[in-house]
């Protein structure tokens, strides 16, 4: 019964600060259409997970196929953290959020993207905060609540994409892709025994990008509250694909 009630209160923990931005966004954002189009991202995050675990477990076959994690612990551990975990959620996120661009004909602004592509990693993540839960203690929810990693990974994503889309530069679009890549995977290779086992003091690159994490959600309440200063971020875009 007590591992019951801290499964429940670890799920509390952790997805309630997700749900309050995403209220809260939806909140402060337009009426109308692209209201719906961002409650449509929300719950495209959420059923992308279904499809993440699938590609997750397809690369995590073929790395087993290679022999790597017997041969090289460290460097496989490398290739599950970088690519079976962070390429497959991030690429898959991404593709989820086009396929929003693309099934909606709305006049997006550089703000809708930043924040469609936040809300898709925000509904992710409350799937994957929900799994979680069965093998994390309190203070890892509290810091995975708080954290909203994901959040922040597609607030970089968004942004990066729509200043392709603004100024025409398909540097960004790929910026837009790489950076949150790089971010996660670095994370996630920093948590893994095996590097630890390296140096212990690995860890410290993982604490770090764990507070960057938590200065993006900063930033997004930032972003969100000043959006309408500037025509830049509000005025509709020229598509560049």
């Amino acid at each position: 019964m007590a591992d019951i009630l801290m499964l429940v209160v670890g799920v509390i923990i952790g997805l309630v600060p997700p749900i309050i931005l995403y209220k809260w966004v939806l909140k402060k954002g337009k009426d109308g259409e692209v209201k719906e189009i961002y409650k449509k991202a929300f719950k495209y995050g959420i059923i992308v997970a279904l499809p993440i675990t699938l590609a997750s477990g397809a690369l995590s076959i073929i790395g087993n196929l290679t022999g790597l994690k017997e041969a090289n612990p460290l460097l496989y551990q490398f290739y599950y953290t970088v690519i079976v975990l962070a390429f497959a959620e991030e690429l898959l996120k991404f593709l989820v959020f086009k396929r929003v661009l693309k099934k909606n004909d709305y006049p997006y602004s550089w703000y809708d993207l930043t924040i469609l592509m936040m809300l898709v990693g925000l509904g992710f993540q409350c799937i994957e905060t929900a799994t979680y839960a069965f093998d994390s203690g309190i203070m890892q929810m509290v810091l995975r609540g708080v954290s909203l990693g994901h959040a922040g990974y597609g607030i970089i994503m968004g942004w990066f994409y729509g200043k392709m889309q603004k100024t025409g530069k398909k540097i960004y679009g790929v910026l837009s892709l790489l950076i949150p890549l790089i971010l996660h995977g670095l994370y996630d290779f920093g948590l893994s025994e095996e590097l630890i086992k390296v140096n212990d003091n690995w860890k410290f690159l993982s604490l770090v990008l764990e507070a960057v994490c938590i200065v993006f959600v900063v930033l997004i309440i930032r972003f969100v509250r000043k959006r309408s200063e500037s025509e830049v971020y509000t005025e509709p875009l020229k598509k560049h694909e």
